[in-house]
């Protein structure tokens, strides 16, 4: 048994725009999903089909990120192992077209857990990952306002290991130096192989106040089904610090969940008993 379930963001969702990422989801989870079934661990599936949302100019992140306000683009990314709790991470760096490739090799170096600025950007370098320049990043996509296109993935794999990963430009027109939720653990993503695993999206800074990844993943613990657990982590996301977002989630058996309080939001998934399923 292998299930699949990722997003492409929260937010207001044009039509056109809605269109292009529910086929580009409905691709990818297929593509992803046949790599899970063909045996494929659930860190390697998270990182291929994140690295297919960050190749992908519709969504907000990798080579469709949003500039800041001094025309940089500078982006997050995270990736969660949940056997071992192990994860990589990257805040703030720049010019490189995979930041959650990099992330993974955070990961398996296993030095440190997250590296930000200047010095994620240096480790990039010097592991030999390409220099992409700004302006092949920076968005060249017409977003409706309050799109907020952040991509994550959340995998089970045939074995019974779960992984998460999310990756972000950021906010359109954020200060330099600004960090969301993305690349923090708890936060932008978690993963425990013995619950389930979380990706996250929304307004980073109001997502980071409640840790809303791991008020999901307690709920899993705790016995509430993945959609019962994302509901829950949305209503107090707006009840206690009024914040917008979303999430999706998976546990152990299978089943798979989302739910966000914003007009729309991006997700595609293959559950335990392989139904299938896109929303936009």
């Amino acid at each position: 048994m292998v299930a699949l379930i990722i997003h492409g963001g929260a937010g207001n969702m044009s039509g056109r725009l809605a269109g292009a990422k529910k086929s580009a989801l409905q691709n990818i989870v297929l593509e992803t999903s046949s790599l899970l079934k063909g045996g494929a661990q659930s860190l390697a599936a998270v990182e291929y089909a994140v690295k297919l949302l960050e190749d992908d100019p519709l969504f907000n992140a990798g080579r469709g990120s949003y500039p800041n306000m001094e025309g940089m683009v500078e982006m997050d990314a995270i990736i969660v192992e949940g056997t071992s709790l192990n994860f990589g991470a990257v805040a703030g760096i720049r010019n490189v077209g995979n930041p959650v490739v990099v992330a993974r090799k955070v990961l398996d170096q296993g030095k440190c857990c997250l590296l930000a600025g200047e010095g994620a950007t240096r480790f990039a370098a010097a592991n030999g990952f390409e220099f992409v320049p700004d302006e092949e990043l920076a968005s060249k996509t017409d977003r409706p306002t309050g799109a907020l296109g952040t991509v994550g993935a959340v995998a089970l794999d045939s074995k019974g290991g779960i992984a998460a990963a999310t990756s972000t430009g950021g906010t359109a027109r954020k200060p330099p130096g600004r960090v969301g939720d993305s690349p923090l653990i708890g936060c932008g993503a978690i993963a425990d192989s013995l619950v389930g695993g979380v990706s996250a999206t929304g307004e980073g800074e109001f997502l980071m106040r409640i840790m809303i990844s791991r008020v999901v993943l307690d709920c899993l613990q705790q016995g509430s089904s993945p959609g019962e657990a994302a509901a829950h982590a949305i209503d107090l996301l707006g009840k206690r610090v009024q914040g917008k977002g979303g999430v999706i989630c998976l546990n152990g058996s299978g089943q798979t969940g989302y739910a966000f309080n914003t007009p729309g939001m991006a997700v595609a998934y293959i559950n335990g008993k392989g139904e299938t399923g896109v929303s936009v």
